[in-house]
């Protein structure tokens, strides 16, 4: 059994859809391909917007971008298909109801969160199946919310495996035998008592490392719209490199860091399986792409750069002048972890603590004043965090190009730094 991930990029339009369906249908084996899908193109940022207590100008004309974006797929792919129309206004009445029931308080906005987005997913696999089913191709439409088991932990649901496992493999002992493909939802999960979870944003590839492990698959296969894992993001860079071969142990390195090619919880459980995990062109399907799996090294060998842009340097001081010891990091780390903030670099000296983190105004406003309670709290935002894999001092110079460096951090492979945007 195979594993297909499908982004937000690979579903974005009608032809996007049909090349995807091409794809699916080109890998038809004896057992049914599992695919998981994201929300179509920029949906997610759309519905972020419509999460009570965000900031909105226009809920209104949102929301009616919302569906006719979607109904405008569907009708290209099957032009006057009221079955489909039906299903997709459904899930558009039960998104308005969902908003509708919820509180718009700082203290529940990451569980409107979850309610809310996850409305992407459903919507996009919904369209999906059915044209599947259309063209033929016999297709089960799988509900990630009921395969997926995590804690209440909400933008970062925490997977119960267990529980995760025993439902997937039950799903698929009970698919019926002439099933080509089981179709599901990337990023999304539920709670045991019914209430819908998201696993961290961008978290639909870890979506098919949890159902690979869980089900054995014999591979992964992550499909962009970049030819395999470059050493660099080409709206940075012009003369990328495709790294063909990446260690386990390096993904995950290069993940952690912030590479936007896989999510960073992706890896770690397929290393436990001895699973290969493939990143392929949905542009040119044929070409080979890159494969990560157990490898020594890294082939070609070369600079690895990693670019996180809206990030804010947060330095935290005792308000009595004390040492910045154990029990001040035990309270920093305990309300970022009540916040779900996950913290990209990090520095301490006697007096101060300092942490980059991706600056969401919803969660890092609530920190400050959190600390400020406290502490002495100095911040700078609009930065840039870079990542220097495999570093050489010409190479950081040509990177930084002139600008302060707030802070800096080196190890023998890795080089890290916080610039001016």
């Amino acid at each position: 059994m195979k594993v297909f991930k499908f982004g937000g990029a690979s579903v974005n339009s009608a032809e996007a859809v049909r090349n995807m369906a091409h794809i699916v249908q080109t890998h038809m084996e004896p057992e049914p391909l599992v695919v998981v899908v994201s929300a179509m193109g920029k949906t997610t940022n759309l519905l972020e917007k419509l999460v009570p207590g965000a900031p909105t100008d226009d809920t209104a004309a949102l929301r009616r971008q919302l569906e006719d974006y979607h109904m405008g797929i569907a009708n290209i792919l099957i032009p006057n298909d009221k079955e489909l129309a039906a299903k997709v206004q459904d899930l558009l009445r039960q998104l308005d109801g969902t908003i509708a029931s919820l509180s718009p308080t700082p203290e529940s906005y990451s569980y409107n969160y979850d309610q809310v987005v996850s409305y992407g997913e459903l919507i996009s696999t919904t369209i999906l199946a059915h044209y599947l089913n259309h063209l033929g191709t016999k297709t089960l439409w799988a509900d990630a919310r009921q395969l997926i088991c995590t804690d209440n932990h909400y933008r970062e649901g925490r997977v119960d495996w267990a529980a995760t496992g025993e439902r997937t493999r039950g799903l698929v002992a009970a698919t019926d035998k002439s099933c080509q493909v089981i179709l599901t939802q990337g990023f999304i999960g539920g709670t045991p008592d019914g209430h819908t979870t998201t696993l961290g944003r961008e978290g639909s590839d870890y979506s098919a490392s949890i159902l690979a492990y869980c089900l054995g698959a014999e591979s992964i296969t992550i499909w962009k719209d970049v030819p395999g894992f470059l050493n660099a993001d080409p709206k940075f860079f012009s003369d990328t490199v495709k790294i063909n071969e990446i260690p386990y142990d390096e993904a995950i390195e290069l993940a952690y860091y912030g590479a936007s090619v896989i999510h960073p919880k992706t890896v770690k459980p397929i290393q436990n399986m001895g699973i290969p995990l493939y990143i392929r062109s949905f542009i040119t399907p044929d070409a080979a792409g890159s494969s990560i799996g157990n490898y020594h090294t890294i082939s070609p060998e070369t600079p690895l750069y990693i670019f996180r842009n809206n990030q804010i340097l947060l330095s935290i001081y005792p308000r009595d002048y004390s040492f910045i010891a154990e029990d001040n990091l035990q309270v920093i780390f305990g309300m970022l972890n009540d916040l779900g903030i996950r913290v990209n670099l990090m520095q301490n000296s006697a007096l101060s603590f300092s942490i980059c983190v991706d600056n969401n105004p919803q969660l890092t406003s609530r920190l400050i004043e959190r600390l400020k309670d406290m502490f002495r709290v100095r911040y700078n935002d609009n930065l840039q965090l870079i990542t220097i894999r495999y570093y050489t001092q010409p190479v950081i110079d040509s990177i930084v190009d002139g600008r302060p460096i707030l802070l800096e951090q080196r190890s023998r492979l890795t080089e890290q730094l916080i610039v001016p945007a």
